[in-house]
């Protein structure tokens, strides 16, 4: 039934792997406005979870590839996997923003 929450199902790749990949992927971070606010990780913007799934086709587009971060990957893994469900191409950023060695951005 909640077949979504299966973490195994989508593409992962750790917070730290993305310094060579920011300018190239579409980063979401799906934290809170007020827990973006106080620091993301570079190029990553902000469209809360509670946005997101009630209207993913709002946000983003099935033909395009998104990279989604939360502050410890477990909100970002659950919601990769409802948005993989819908059809479209997610992958995991484990680790999140807590894991990210770099200087985040305010």
């Amino acid at each position: 039934m909640f077949s979504f929450f299966n973490r195994n199902s989508v593409k992962s790749v750790n917070v730290n792997e993305l310094d060579k990949l920011f300018g190239k992927i579409n980063l979401i971070d799906i934290r809170e406005i007020y827990e973006y606010r106080s620091g993301h990780v570079p190029t990553a913007k902000n469209i809360p979870m509670d946005k997101i799934i009630p209207e993913c086709d709002k946000y983003l587009d099935k033909s395009k590839e998104y990279y989604l971060i939360c502050q410890s990957g477990a909100r970002s893994s659950r919601t990769c996997n409802y948005l993989k469900s819908k059809g479209f191409n997610v992958i995991n950023v484990s680790g999140g923003t807590s894991g990210y060695r770099g200087a985040l951005e305010r």
